[in-house]
Formats: C-alpha cells, structure tokens, sequence
C-alpha cells in the first residue's frame, strides 16, 4: 500500500511542477489584467495565452514595447506574438519575445 502512495505522490508531484519549453510559437500577448481578465497585485504585466492557459511573462522589459495604455499598447489591443521560453510554477519565461504582425 505504501508504494501505491509513492508512486502516486511521485506522479503529481511531476505533473504539478513540470516545465514545458516553447519554441518560436505565435501566442496571443496583452495585459494580463486587461486583456485575459486575470488577477495580479503588481497591476498590468504582460501575459500569454499558450495552450488555452494564460501565463504571466518574466525575463522581458514591458518598457519596450511602448505606454501599455496606449491606444496601441498591450492593455488596450490583443497582439500576437512569437515567442520561445519555458513555462515554469505557472509563468512563462521568455527567453525570446516579439510582437508579430497578424495576417489579413
């Protein structure tokens, strides 16, 4: 019975904390707290939509892609971008990111 519970113990624990890399994918990008509706206490930060699931960035400087509360910026207007990092304990860490121009 106890290795039943290990081998179940061991099983979450690696679905809970897995990572998963992302390679040059094109992902919906906004404001987290505008665009995707989610909570954050530090206030507009840069999300993702990867998989259906949304994901707070790290590792980028949302001071380059312009005043977020621009008619353009990322906390009025949804944009795609490419993007490649690994998506660990519920955020996204781009080791690349760049807003890419939709095809009409």
């Amino acid at each position: 019975m106890t290795r039943i519970f290990l081998a179940l113990m061991l099983m979450f624990s690696v679905s809970v904390f897995a990572q998963k890399k992302i390679t040059n994918q094109v992902v919906e990008a906004g404001c987290g707290m505008c665009m995707f509706k989610q909570k954050n206490d530090k206030g507009c930060a840069m999300a993702v939509k990867i998989d259906k699931k949304v994901y707070y960035v790290e590792g980028i400087d949302k001071k380059k892609f312009g005043d977020a509360h621009a008619d353009d910026g990322f906390c009025n207007v949804m944009k795609k971008a490419e993007v490649s990092g690994e998506i660990k304990k519920g955020k996204f860490y781009a080791s690349s990111f760049k807003f890419v121009e939709e095809k009409k």
